[in-house]
């Protein structure tokens, strides 16, 4: 009997054992439900917090990307003010263009109508001057046998004043050679020009000029230095003024 109370007795002790063990594993259970709730709970919030943490680990975030709006702004204010000064700048080059090569042209067109021109100047002094010694060499030769032919020859070489001046003394001129039988042959040994135009040339020639008549048998040899006006009249060059130096 004594054994079987002692068997009860044990058996009777093991549910209070075994309510204490499970009363344990009960609070084990609920602090690792604590702590894995908790793991979440901080899990759960960190998802949500990233600007937080941005926020707190660079105080500067927000201004700093006012800053990259206010500089955006900036440079999207500048752009059209490069794009209208390029535009302008094309501008400018293209109407500049037409503008360089007017002046270029023009330039060049005045060049060569210089070019142009002093090379007819030349031409014309170079005609002149031969035409001058030409009419020299009529003027200062005579023969009176043949005066009236020497007055024409004399005539159609000369204009203006000189023609007139000569035309007025041919008469007495012509009978003053026939009466002294006077004889003339002129030679230019060198000429120049003094100055020169389109139409208008004064050249100087140096001539020799044997003479004879009834006084001085002999031939002898006068040097003259003549100035000639020499002027275009009707595409001839004819001399409308002759002095003696």
């Amino acid at each position: 009997m004594a054994a079987t109370t002692g068997k009860h007795l044990n058996t009777e002790a093991d549910p209070e054992a075994d309510g204490e063990e499970n009363a344990e594993a009960v609070s084990d259970d609920v602090a690792l439900t604590d702590t894995d709730t908790g793991g979440h709970a901080e899990d759960a919030e960190t998802p949500g917090d990233p600007d937080d943490s941005n926020d707190a680990d660079d105080p500067n975030g927000p201004e700093s990307e006012n800053d990259g709006e206010l500089f955006t702004t900036k440079r999207g204010d500048s752009d059209p003010d490069r794009h209208g000064l390029r535009r302008w700048g094309r501008r400018v080059r293209r109407s500049a263009l037409p503008v360089l090569l007017v002046a270029s042209l023009s330039v060049s067109g005045f060049l060569g109508w210089r070019q142009w021109q002093a090379h007819q100047i030349k031409l014309a002094g170079e005609q002149a001057q031969q035409a001058a010694i030409n009419y020299a060499q009529v003027l200062t030769s005579i023969d009176s046998n043949n005066v009236d032919e020497n007055f024409r020859q004399v005539l159609d070489g000369a204009t203006g004043e000189f023609k007139d001046m000569y035309t007025q003394s041919s008469v007495q001129l012509r009978q003053l050679l026939i009466d002294n039988r006077a004889t003339a042959h002129g030679v230019v040994v060198d000429s120049a020009i003094a100055s020169e135009s389109m139409d208008k040339v004064v050249v100087l020639v140096f001539v020799d000029q044997t003479v004879t008549n009834l006084a001085v048998p002999d031939p002898r040899i006068d040097r003259s230095r003549i100035k000639m006006t020499m002027e275009k009249i009707d595409g001839r060059w004819r001399a409308s003024k002759v002095q003696l130096l």
